[in-house]
């Protein structure tokens, strides 16, 4: 998802740096029927974008994961969710 966010910046000329966007996952794992399984991810994105790219940024935050295959193929038995720490330089 971090890459296909990475790119969804880029095509819109949103110039971020490598180590100027990271993400935390956590997972949640909880017993079902008996076994563990991977019921939730939650991804924290942090980025820092060029003064004045906000709002652009913070959109395609909320689209991204529409245009992720990772996501949209673990999305069928995992809830996904995400956020945002943005920041402008």
């Amino acid at each position: 998802m971090t890459g296909t966010l990475a790119g969804g910046l880029a095509a819109r000329h949103i110039r971020v740096p490598k180590e100027a966007l990271w993400s935390e996952v956590e997972g949640r794992i909880e017993n079902v029927e008996g076994k563990p399984f991977i019921t939730a991810i939650h991804v924290r994105y942090h980025l820092t974008v060029p003064e004045g790219k906000r709002a652009e940024a913070e959109h395609v935050v909320g689209i991204h994961e529409k245009g992720c295959p990772a996501s949209q193929s673990v999305k069928r038995g995992i809830a996904i969710s995400w956020e945002a720490d943005i920041e402008e330089n």
